[in-house]
């Protein structure tokens, strides 16, 4: 870890030394100056550690080389006070030495889609739905219904939901994969217990900026929405349905009131997809030799299950049970995502090169 610091520190001088340079470009100071700015916390954390572990030497050698007692005293009470101290900052310095997810202050995108078990699934969907709609009012996020196909026994086919709020994808990206649910549903006459699954998928909202789509590859339809019926059934076509050709996805959006709104969502949708299709392309180019089960994004895998007649909900990336299953479906699931950023940070730690002993 001291050979990275002094790397970074390095780079830090280098970087204030380009600044002095008369010759350097409006622009460039900009970039140079970004960079300065992001090194800072580190900066300060490193210099604060390399004076403790100096003090800490310092009150070692008079333990072990004075014989004033008074003095030796002094010296282990600073060992006292300085060993923690460094052990706080070791570990402040080894979080911000992991690489940074340029995606984690965005705001996401949610799809929770019904999977294996029928209506059970549906309602499982509903359930998840409910948990994270809880988790963000906890955390004083805004969730907002982007399009759903709700069935009539209170299930979702398919839910889609905009998270909006501060560090909503650092949080929220633990929760892409297959969930699978066991209990008793409440059709079952026979109170067998019954395996159901919902996949999610967590995409970070993209700026238009971003990700560019041609209109050439883009097929635009328009119908009318389905609705509850009465005076609630659509005259005008406002529901959009998106093709995207090169890709074959197809989005529809039919719950705004205009056919621009539903047009509009519909986009943000699909460039969320696209966007995490190139992400995922890009960390499977970087991390060849290296796949890490915590935000792997792999939505193949199977990655928790809650388990009704036992009261548990275990997560299989990184074997961590709950017994308070009724908390977790109420929204109480920072244990598990902070289990995972724990687990993604050594990994990240030990991809980097960086000791996390």
């Amino acid at each position: 870890m001291l050979d990275k610091l002094q790397a970074i520190e390095d780079r830090y001088e280098q970087l204030g030394n380009e600044l002095l340079d008369p010759t350097i470009n409006y622009q460039r100071v900009a970039e140079v100056n970004k960079e300065r700015v992001d090194l800072e916390p580190l900066i300060t954390k490193a210099r604060e550690y390399r004076q403790a572990m100096k003090s800490l030497d310092e009150a070692k050698v008079i333990i072990d080389t004075e014989n004033d007692a008074e003095l030796v005293a002094l010296a282990k009470a600073d060992v006292e006070d300085l060993t923690p101290k460094i052990e706080t900052l070791e570990k402040e310095i080894k979080g911000l030495l992991v690489p940074k997810d340029p995606r984690d202050d965005k705001n996401v995108i949610v799809e929770i889609r019904a999977g294996a078990g029928g209506d059970e699934a549906a309602i499982f969907a509903a359930d998840l739905f409910r948990m994270y709609t809880r988790y963000a009012e906890d955390k004083r996020w805004k969730t907002e219904i982007m399009s759903e196909n709700a069935i009539g026994v209170g299930g979702y086919k398919e839910v889609i939901f905009e998270v909006k709020g501060k560090g909503v994808f650092s949080k929220m990206k633990y929760e892409s994969g297959v969930h699978r649910v066991q209990r008793v549903p409440a059709t079952e006459s026979q109170g067998r217990i019954h395996t159901s699954t919902a996949t999610v998928t967590v995409l970070a909202e993209v700026d238009d900026v971003e990700i560019d789509i041609p209109e050439s590859d883009i097929t635009i339809e328009v119908y009318r929405s389905s609705g509850a019926g009465g005076q609630n059934v659509q005259k005008n076509s406002t529901a959009v349905r998106l093709y995207h050709k090169p890709t074959g996805m197809i989005v529809t959006c039919q719950d705004e009131r205009s056919q621009l709104q539903n047009k509009l969502r519909a986009l943000s949708i699909l460039r969320a997809r696209l966007y995490e299709i190139e992400e995922q392309r890009r960390r499977a180019e970087l991390e060849a030799d290296r796949r890490s089960q915590v935000g792997s994004g792999d939505r193949s895998e199977k990655i928790r299950t809650y388990n009704y007649p036992q009261n548990r909900v275990t997560d299989h990336r990184i074997g961590y049970s709950s017994y308070n299953l009724p908390g977790v479906m109420d929204g109480a699931i920072d244990q598990f995502i902070e289990e995972l950023s724990t687990q993604d940070e050594a990994d990240k730690l030990a991809a980097s090169g960086v000791d996390d002993d």
